[in-house]
């Protein structure tokens, strides 16, 4: 019995100083949060255009530059060099019964891959109606109304909105993320996103 005792003894003692130790070890070397890398951002993309990514309406002029112009590739790094690494573009599919839609998600190079086969054959110009921007700190929130054009000077062929998140890190902004829908006849842009301010006409 005593035996019993000692060896019981032992083993609450063993346990208790390796918790102690384990805890000791994690305060003094606190694990990586997730998601966390010690490389600047600016190391894991293309260099950006100073111009491109000084203001929020210096980064959204840039992501509607970069993919407009005539059938043919576009300035891929320049589009890169405007997002996160791990960014995402996710865009509303409407279905064609009168069931929910559905999302698609995309990486920026899923984006790259997509949409530069239909670039390299068509024309296409995008560009801003309204941007509401709202701001805090190092974040912003966009509301992007735009309209897509087969050519600069035709008549738009689709609208919708951009709903944009941005980052500042100090330097320059980025891009986290970009989800749009499309205007329909069930689903109009809202007036104060459908007309540019007299100001800027």
């Amino acid at each position: 019995m005593k035996r019993v005792l000692i060896l019981c003894s032992a083993l609450c003692f063993f346990f208790a100083n390796s918790a102690a130790a384990q805890s000791a070890s994690s305060q003094a070397s606190p694990s990586k949060s997730p998601g966390l890398t010690s490389s600047p951002l600016s190391s894991r993309v293309p260099p950006a255009k100073p111009g491109d990514v000084s203001s929020i309406d210096a980064i959204l002029r840039a992501v509607y530059d970069v993919i407009s112009g005539p059938a043919g590739e576009r300035d891929w790094d320049r589009f890169r060099s405007l997002f996160v690494p791990e960014a995402r573009l996710t865009s509303v599919v409407p279905r064609g019964d009168a069931s929910a839609p559905a999302v698609r998600l995309l990486a920026v190079d899923d984006y790259v891959k997509g949409a530069g086969v239909y670039f390299a054959k068509n024309s296409f110009f995008e560009s801003a109606i309204v941007n509401r921007v709202e701001r805090f700190g190092n974040i912003a929130q966009v509301f992007s109304s735009y309209e897509s054009r087969h050519a600069a000077t035709d008549k738009p062929f689709t609208r919708g909105i951009n709903s944009m998140q941005l980052f500042y890190d100090g330097a320059r902004w980025w891009v986290l993320s970009i989800m749009w829908d499309e205007e329909r006849s069930d689903n109009p842009l809202p007036s104060e996103f459908a007309a540019k301010p007299a100001a800027e006409k």
